[in-house]
């Protein structure tokens, strides 16, 4: 008998269930994307406001190559979302300007504005990458995180999270177990045109320091249904660089070009 008069196989019993409660899926989930955070720069990551990354970008049709091009990406972060200016070719001069509410694609023609659905995609990418969540969503009311278990994802350790947020929106990840760096995001989302769901997934290696001790992916890859459609890889990534505002706005002057 314990002290308290409580039988020994009962004592281990009821620590077991004080256990049991007091970590649940949500809170195990949390611990979990809290360990994310830290490992990829803790605060750093958290207030990061720009970000550069230059490299090799290749867009895949049936899994063969498609197009290749240099590209230079430079992000801004702001309370409304992402500002994204897009540059393509040696010379940087064909552009793609990308936001929440509007985007636009300028060549030396001018520029034109791209489909209201081309930029509700980017948004919809935007509100559920990993990176996004956890720097910007990861306290927004209604998101929660709950963890899913263990797994073996492309042979590695991982802990599997499902993250949810107030309008439904669900995007599984999936974190190494020792490194704590995202591996792989997976999601689904409504195809207008074929009028179904489609599934993206992401995933992430090559992680270097970009600066301030934030940790980055320098190798992304991007399925969607089973294929190959996208991969960057960056030769150099930085963040914290003084980027302009105007970078992310039209030029003075511009002629504008018909949809």
């Amino acid at each position: 008998m314990t002290p308290s008069g409580i039988s020994r196989r009962s004592f281990v019993g009821l620590a077991a269930g004080v256990a049991l409660r007091a970590q649940t899926s949500q809170e195990k989930g949390r611990e979990i994307v809290d360990k994310t955070i830290y490992a990829l720069g803790g605060d750093g990551f958290r207030f990061l406001q720009t970000r550069m990354e230059q490299g090799r970008a290749y867009s895949f049709y049936r899994e063969q190559i498609s197009g290749l091009s240099f590209a230079h990406f430079y992000t801004k972060y702001t309370p409304e979302g992402e500002l994204q200016r897009q540059t393509f070719g040696k010379k940087q001069d064909d552009v793609v300007l990308l936001s929440p509410t509007a985007g636009w694609e300028i060549t030396y023609k001018g520029a034109k504005a791209l489909t209201d659905e081309r930029v509700k995609q980017f948004r919809e990418t935007m509100l559920l990458d990993v990176f996004y969540i956890l720097r910007a969503r990861i306290n927004e009311p209604g998101m929660t995180f709950e963890s899913r278990g263990i797994d073996v994802v492309e042979n590695q350790p991982v802990e599997v999270v499902d993250v949810f947020d107030a309008d439904n929106r669900n995007v599984t990840l999936y974190i190494h177990s020792s490194t704590w760096l995202p591996v792989k995001q997976r999601f689904q989302r409504w195809d207008p045109i074929i009028k179904d769901r489609r599934e993206e997934v992401t995933r992430y290696t090559k992680y270097r320091n970009a600066g301030n001790g934030v940790m980055w992916p320098h190798d992304t890859q991007r399925e969607r249904d089973g294929e190959k459609i996208y991969e960057m890889y960056s030769e150099k990534v930085v963040v914290g660089q003084d980027l302009s505002d105007d970078m992310f706005r039209l030029p003075a002057g511009v002629t504008i070009l018909k949809k």
